[in-house]
């Protein structure tokens, strides 16, 4: 059977190596001159900063991808989990710093800011473990079926209540609050859009962590690249696919500039939008908006290995007295992502120096260093290598958002293309078809596709 893969992002190519292992003829095309997506590295005057996310959640994602698609990936890398997940440091001066993998120590410390938010926290993130078992069980790990999907599945899928509004009541300190929307503020959504389920975020970093690969968690990107060689994927890049090609109600092929490839099955990686046939699938939704990007290159003894050393912390979040404010009003809620800055390790930097990458949203690009200084974090003094890159420009490379859909409600989850679609041997993998962004949910759509397709 052959199949051709649209999107050589991390979702297509999980799909890919998954296919071609169960013996299927796997072509995937690509539309960029080289594999990866955002899941890449750009490299600079011997600096490596990771193009998109640093770290991942769920690292029995990966782990089963490489295990299911050829060599464990114990031999070809090593994933390793970061002592912080983020350091929030809000406007107030107070700080927290939320770890992974622990209940006890995530209660200790949010008690830190507050008698008594400790418990408020283990209260809002402790029922989520069930909410995780069902929607694992039934729809993340398995392609939806609601005929043998759980009742409580289902309702949980149609349940109108937003995040907002949970937290809201759940959380007495809007610093909690914060902590607690920030997985998905930091993706551009609104609140009180997203759904209370998926506030599990916050459960699964407490019970698994968040992890990277030595050197930037951009290497699996160039690992997966070289899967695509092990499993025999034929790989087309710097080639568009202008559509995909439907007869008599089924894929059979998709169409670029130098002519049709013919397939049995296609699987769609990429933003349905791009691809005439399949826009009325994700009519009515809009994709979330990229942030920001600064990639520093630091000089030895900066500020930042003044306040870390050599531990490893995922991202550091700075709070402007605005987003507090608006927290603790629910005006923030209302407006979705507002501001946003936070500074992340990034790859790695020579001659002992340090790789950083600062997200923004809603910060002049001329007044991010500014605006780090007046939040206790000045690098200016520090830099000898600085890379600005838009949420615009970062689209139009990438051709779209791998941050996927923004959440709009429940409405959200029917609209949302998944690994079977209405067209028979259609199916979709990567951002646009999965509940969540990054690693873990594009990886689990590559498995979805395999489950649909089944053995060759």
């Amino acid at each position: 059977m052959r199949v051709v893969v649209v999107g050589g992002g991390f979702g297509g190519m999980a799909a890919a190596a998954r296919l071609a292992k169960m013996g299927h003829q796997v072509t995937l095309v690509e539309r960029s001159t080289s594999l990866g997506g955002a899941l890449g590295r750009i490299e600079v005057e011997g600096h490596i900063f990771d193009t998109g996310p640093t770290h991942t959640l769920l690292p029995a994602v990966v782990r089963d991808l490489f295990r299911k698609s050829g060599r464990p990936l114990e031999r070809e890398t090593e994933l390793v989990p970061l002592d912080v997940v983020r350091e929030h440091r809000f406007a107030d001066g107070t700080r927290l710093r939320l770890t992974g993998g622990s209940r006890a120590a995530q209660k200790a410390e949010f008690e830190t800011l507050a008698p008594g938010l400790g418990d408020a926290w283990v209260k809002l993130v402790d029922p989520y473990g069930t909410v995780w078992e069902r929607l694992r069980r039934d729809w993340i790990e398995r392609p939806w079926n609601p005929d043998l999907a759980h009742p409580e599945t289902t309702r949980l899928l149609a349940e109108r209540a937003t995040l907002a509004a949970h937290l809201e009541r759940a959380l007495p300190d809007a610093r909690a609050r914060l902590v607690a929307a920030h997985p998905h503020t930091v993706d551009g959504h609104d609140l009180t859009r997203v759904p209370v389920w998926a506030g599990m975020h916050s459960y699964l970093e407490q019970n698994f962590g968040v992890w990277t690969v030595p050197g930037g968690l951009g290497a699996l990107g160039d690992l997966m690249g070289s899967r695509m060689k092990t499993r025999k994927v034929e790989v087309l890049t710097d080639t568009a696919v202008l559509d995909v090609v439907v007869r008599e109600g089924r894929a059979v092929a998709v169409r670029t500039a130098d002519g049709e490839i013919d397939a049995d099955a296609v699987v769609v990686g990429i933003d349905p939008r791009h691809l005439p046939s399949l826009r009325r699938f994700v009519r009515g939704t809009a994709t979330t908006s990229l942030p920001d990007q600064l990639h520093l290159g630091l000089r030895p003894g900066s500020v930042l290995a003044d306040q870390f050393g050599d531990e490893l912390v995922g991202d550091l979040v700075l709070h402007g007295p605005r987003a507090e404010a608006d927290v603790a009003t629910g005006r923030r809620a209302r407006r979705g992502a507002g501001e946003l800055l936070l500074v992340r390790p990034s790859g790695s930097a020579p001659d002992d120096g340090r790789a950083v990458t600062v997200v923004s949203r809603g910060i002049a690009a001329e007044q991010v260093l500014d605006t780090l200084a007046a939040r206790g974090v000045d690098l200016r003094d520090d830099i000898v290598l600085s890379i600005h890159r838009s949420g615009t420009d970062l689209a139009q490379t990438w051709g779209g958002s791998p941050l996927g859909l923004a959440w709009d409600g429940r409405r959200t989850v029917r609209r949302r293309p998944g690994a079977r679609t209405p067209i028979a041997g259609l199916h979709m993998a990567g951002a646009h078809a999965t509940p969540g962004s990054g690693v873990p949910f594009t990886g689990l759509s590559g498995s979805l596709v395999a489950q649909a397709i089944g053995p060759a």
